[in-house]
């Protein structure tokens, strides 16, 4: 048996769960997420837990056993503590800001990025150089992020652009690192 899908979800107060065939709905604090799994894989709320148990152990079952629980256990944790990603942006004259409720982000262009915030994802601008992009849905809040990342990724010469908090660049030596010419 996969060790992570026999392990059961703890349900925290406030948190409410609906089984609905194979749909999931787990509504709590910070929102409501809804989900449809698989319908071999066979998901009960037994008390204040869920458990996820498979019909067969063929490998596609398997593979779908502990899929199905880490994402249920995600949407979980999303709707009582949420998902967040910081993002810094390094260069100079690079900053970003938050105007309405869009992103405006100057990154070296002979224009303004703007990236409007969507439905589930709030954007966060403490600073001119970082970037919190929080919500509920641990997928939606990453997939945004790598979209803020992709309009100017971090360069391995000088190290400008957008990077996540954490993330080490590989740095290049330049022109100069080697010798001159023979």
């Amino acid at each position: 048996m996969s060790r992570i899908g026999r392990k059961p979800i703890a349900i925290p107060a406030g948190v409410e769960v609906k089984l609905d065939g194979a749909t999931v709905t787990v509504k709590g604090p910070k929102g409501t997420l809804t989900q449809t799994f698989n319908s071999r894989m066979s998901v009960a709320v037994e008390g204040a837990e869920i458990t996820v148990t498979r019909p067969t152990d063929n490998k596609e079952d398997r593979s779908l056993h502990g899929l199905t629980r880490t994402l249920i256990s995600n949407m979980v944790i999303g709707v009582t503590e949420g998902y967040s990603k910081s993002l810094e942006v390094n260069g100079v004259g690079y900053r970003c800001q938050k105007q309405g409720s869009n992103l405006v982000m100057n990154l070296g262009y002979s224009h303004q990025v703007i990236m409007p915030e969507i439905d589930g994802i709030t954007i966060e601008v403490p600073s001119p150089n970082s970037i919190v992009i929080s919500g509920p849905d641990k997928q939606k809040v990453g997939q945004f992020a790598a979209e803020v990342r992709e309009k100017r990724p971090p360069e391995p010469y000088k190290g400008k652009g957008i990077k996540y908090a954490g993330e080490h660049i590989r740095r290049k030596e330049g022109k100069a690192g080697k010798g001159g010419k023979k």
